[in-house]
């Protein structure tokens, strides 16, 4: 164990970070000599909204590549429904089991997150949306967080631990204007010293009243202001931001945009996403509901075989014309012009292709894009 309070990689790869019961069940097989040949898929019975974004496969891959399993998946960034299976892996179950703790937080979490994000962007119908909720969430993820972020869509991440290519995005901290004699001094500090690239967005509700310290940003430079203001003193957002934009607007700085943060939720989004520029969603993003997974068997040696209230049969999921989706036994011809959605992944310990992260952004906001597509 290392510094931290942390699982290391390596734990992960050789199948040490699980369930206790699944090293003690694979103990007692491999005494009786049980390995069957299974295939189980990965489904979630409900969800936090009507669809969510599939995420977290490369993570899977990773995980399972050089075991004798077959896996196959919708691509990352697919957009699914409840019931439909997302993932399906087939082997010898002692080959894998131990890794069913690790496949479904792997998918739970980076679902979940790119579910919220993508939601999130819908509210927001069209302005930037961006993750600032690196300080909710455990450090040692903080890149897989910022990555099913920005495949569900955000325009940029505060982390600088986020992986390549992902734009960074951040402002300034109440402490940063509380350390200078006066607010005026930190905004052009920040105005003359940060660097070029920098957008000049200056906090601007430390001491006094929203509006007073956004004319004041402005007079200073601001290319935007934010306002993160507590619950507490908070009463009807829209209004204060409404009030901002009047007050900007009569003192000559129309083009001073307004950023929105401080605990939004989604209906905040969405109530504020025609009077504000761009939102800085924290927890409503990194701590959003994980997806609430499930992998279970739903073949044996070859035939059709669940538990309750489980599906038998391996199945297909189909994109028919339209956007509308149909799921179907694995060995049912395929509708007409239908789209199998769960496609090769590994193959006896191969990877067959690996997750592009630009792919699976590309794949929700062609979805968010198309009206009649979410569903």
């Amino acid at each position: 164990m290392g510094w931290f309070e942390v699982v290391g990689e390596d734990a992960i790869r050789n199948g040490e970070c699980t369930d206790v019961y699944f090293k003690r069940v694979v103990e007692v097989m491999e005494r009786d000599g049980v390995n069957p040949q299974v295939t189980m898929e990965v489904t979630a019975a409900s969800l936090p909204d009507p669809w969510a974004v599939f995420c977290g496969l490369d993570d899977v891959i990773k995980l399972l590549e050089g075991l004798p399993v077959d896996v196959d998946a919708m691509p990352e960034g697919t957009i699914f429904c409840p019931n439909e299976p997302v993932l399906r892996i087939s082997g010898r179950y002692r080959d894998f089991a131990v890794y069913e703790t690790a496949i479904l937080g792997f998918l739970c979490h980076a679902s979940g997150v790119a579910t919220a994000a993508a939601h999130m962007k819908v509210a927001a119908a069209g302005r930037p949306v961006y993750s600032f909720g690196s300080r909710r969430q455990h450090p040692a993820i903080a890149a897989m967080i910022e990555r099913a972020a920005w495949i569900g869509g955000v325009d940029g991440v505060s982390n600088t631990a986020a992986p390549e290519g992902i734009p960074l995005a951040g402002t300034m901290p109440h402490a940063f204007v509380m350390c200078y004699p006066t607010p005026e001094d930190a905004w052009l500090a920040f105005a003359h010293s940060a660097g070029p690239d920098v957008p000049r967005v200056m906090l601007a509700d430390t001491f006094s009243d929203e509006k007073d310290e956004a004319v004041r940003a402005a007079a200073c430079g601001a290319e935007a202001v934010r306002l993160d203001t507590p619950r507490s003193r908070r009463g009807d957002l829209r209004a204060i931001v409404e009030e901002v934009r009047w007050e900007l607007d009569i003192h000559g700085y129309p083009e001073v945009k307004i950023f929105l943060s401080g605990g939004l939720t989604r209906a905040d989004v969405a109530a504020c996403h025609n009077v504000a520029d761009a939102f800085g969603i924290g927890g409503a993003i990194a701590n959003a509901p994980v997806i609430d997974f499930a992998l279970d068997i739903v073949e044996l040696k070859g035939r059709a075989f669940a538990k309750r209230g489980k599906r038998s049969g391996v199945k297909q999921v189909y994109e028919l014309p339209g956007g509308h989706r149909l799921t179907l036994p694995a060995q049912t011809p395929a509708p007409k012009d239908a789209v199998p959605l769960l496609v090769p992944s590994v193959r006896n310990g191969a990877p067959v292709v690996r997750p592009r992260m630009e792919d699976a952004r590309e794949r929700v906001l062609s979805r968010l894009r198309a009206p009649a597509g979410r569903g």
